[in-house]
């Protein structure tokens, strides 16, 4: 229950918020009437709070927002020290510096009470509390005559942590218990982001807790954090790495274009024994066939029309370490015979010469090709196949790794603001939504260029859906783009019916039951069906206005 007055000496009363000098503007206060809408109010608050990564800019844009838009005068954010237990001033709107040096206990001052008791004070003139002339309510520098104060409580977890303290101009026809009520909602809305921030910093302070991945990483001597993905499948692939980095057992590398089938090979050669031997990459689809046999096995001189000079292969460069056959489905008929023998016998000639040499090298080969449908049609041979397809590691298409497109995404999005020198932090919800519903053809390799061109384009700092390219929007929005069924097609219009209703609702199935004009069972069974997490639409029901 709010309270009208405080019976409190005069002391304690002036420890509420610090008493200011008065304001240096001159202009004429705003008229009472000219505030903005307060669920617009609320709306802009809420994505500030939504997108400051750090919580004092945040706070200071939310009461700029306040002093703008909701007729108010003076206001501070004041936050409880819980090792001193003493309340100080955090941001402050319209208040002198000594504000923010004033700190007083528990029960003291005005705003003192507030923290310790979690209830609101309202006092609605000023001038008419005894105890809050010291205050000033007279301010002759902006030409008002008359205040009205309130404070609410900034509670977490149903514990008082702070208090908002507010100065309004005064009208006799206003509704202050509205408008506590309003103040008691961006009360709120701090509260959970103050409590979001305290919890990354707690996470920041305490020791890091072995991830999923350390074992396999102290087993490697490879760090894994830099191959994103925490999905069953690339579990699975971290788990094949360790177990066959140590050895000296020849891989193939299975995967669509685009799926990191090169950093793979990379922890491979890194958890292996040859670690600080050579990694020597070549990419066979990239040389003509003419050119792949002697970049491979070197060249004497006068071998062919411009040999000038004996050159060595990759096989040589590669003594001892690890050479790196990229598509290798790309190797012409000639080539793959010399490489079986190289499997067999590790001896090697360059192209022209007749010294036989030892290769000492692991090998370690990818592929997009179906090379079982190769062999079937006489375009790579079947031994050369059974030599390479020792360790067979499947690297699955980003489609299929649904929990890891959110991981790549920020992961991009934090490498590529730091090259484009851009200060963008988070991705919106609607882009998250499309970025999990595009079928990814390109894989990995799409994705990283995706966000990079939003980051380009991107002129705030949250990338919404128009940064994205018109063919990943289509996509999303038709739901064609993958060749789907009719019945997927009809599954994805229902979810995506569902995604919004939960969004206006903030989450709340039962009230997106009744605007989908069905059952709350069927919506939560839907629910499950889809695999949602209604939790993650709560932050849009502050923003509706459906609570606090």
């Amino acid at each position: 229950m709010a309270t009208k007055s405080d019976k409190r000496s005069p002391r304690t009363l002036s420890q509420g918020v610090a008493n200011p000098p008065a304001q240096q503007a001159t202009a004429a206060p705003r008229a009472p009437h000219s505030e903005a809408s307060p669920v617009a109010t609320l709306l802009e608050i809420g994505e500030t709070l939504a997108s400051e990564l750090e919580l004092r800019p945040a706070l200071e844009r939310v009461l700029e927002v306040l002093e703008r838009d909701a007729g108010v005068m003076r206001c501070a954010v004041m936050t409880l020290d819980a090792a001193t237990q003493e309340i100080g001033v955090e941001v402050s709107v319209g208040f002198g510096a000594e504000a923010h040096r004033d700190r007083h206990k528990l029960g003291e001052g005005i705003s003192g009470r507030v923290v310790e008791s979690g209830r609101p004070i309202l006092v609605t003139a000023v001038s008419r509390e005894q105890l809050l002339l010291h205050r000033g309510a007279v301010e002759p520098k902006t030409g008002v005559s008359e205040l009205t104060f309130i404070c609410v409580p900034i509670a977490v977890d149903g514990k008082p942590v702070g208090a908002l303290a507010v100065d309004l101009v005064f009208d006799d026809a206003r509704d202050c218990e509205g408008a506590q009520r309003f103040f008691a909602l961006v009360a709120a809305m701090i509260a959970q982001a103050l409590k979001f921030h305290r919890l990354i910093e707690d996470e920041r302070n305490e020791p890091r807790q072995e991830s999923s991945t350390r074992p396999l990483e102290r087993r490697l001597g490879y760090d894994l954090s830099k191959m994103v993905g925490t999905s069953r499948p690339m579990r699975q692939a971290y788990e094949q790495i360790a177990q066959v980095a140590p050895t000296n057992t020849t891989v193939l590398i299975r995967g669509e274009s685009g799926t990191g089938k090169e950093m793979i090979a990379r922890a491979i050669h890194h958890g292996s024994p040859r670690a600080n031997k050579p990694f020597v990459k070549v990419t066979l689809g990239a040389l003509p066939h003419t050119l792949i046999e002697s970049d491979l096995f070197g060249c004497e001189k006068g071998a062919f029309t411009g040999a000038m000079a004996r050159k060595r292969g990759r096989l040589e460069l590669a003594d001892g370490g690890t050479l790196f056959l990229d598509e290798v489905g790309d190797l012409n008929a000639a080539t793959q015979v010399k490489c079986l023998r190289v499997l067999q016998e590790r001896e090697f000639a360059r192209l022209g010469g007749t010294e036989t040499l030892q290769a000492d090298v692991r090998l370690i080969a990818t592929t997009s090709k179906d090379l079982e449908a190769a062999i079937a049609v006489k375009e790579f041979r079947e031994d050369l196949y059974y030599r390479l397809n020792v360790f067979t590691i499947l690297l699955p298409p980003l489609r299929e790794r649904g929990p890891d497109i959110a991981l790549l995404a920020d992961h991009f999005l934090a490498r590529y603001s730091r090259a484009h020198g851009k200060t963008i932090r988070r991705i919106s919800p609607p882009v998250i939504d499309l970025l999990m519903s595009y079928h990814w053809p390109g894989n990995v390799r799409e994705l990283k260029n995706t966000i990079e061109r939003a980051v380009l384009t991107c002129d705030s700092n949250t990338i919404y859906p128009r940064h994205l390219p018109d063919t990943l929007r289509t996509a999303g929005v038709s739901g064609t783009a993958s060749g789907a069924s009719l019945g997927d097609a009809v599954e994805r219009y229902e979810k995506d019916r569902i995604l919004d209703a939960l969004r206006t609702t903030g989450g709340n199935c039962a009230q997106a039951a009744r605007l989908l004009g069905t059952t709350e069972r069927i919506v939560g069974y839907k629910v499950r069906k889809y695999r949602i997490d209604p939790q993650r639409f709560r932050a849009f029901r502050t923003f509706n206005g459906q609570g606090t």
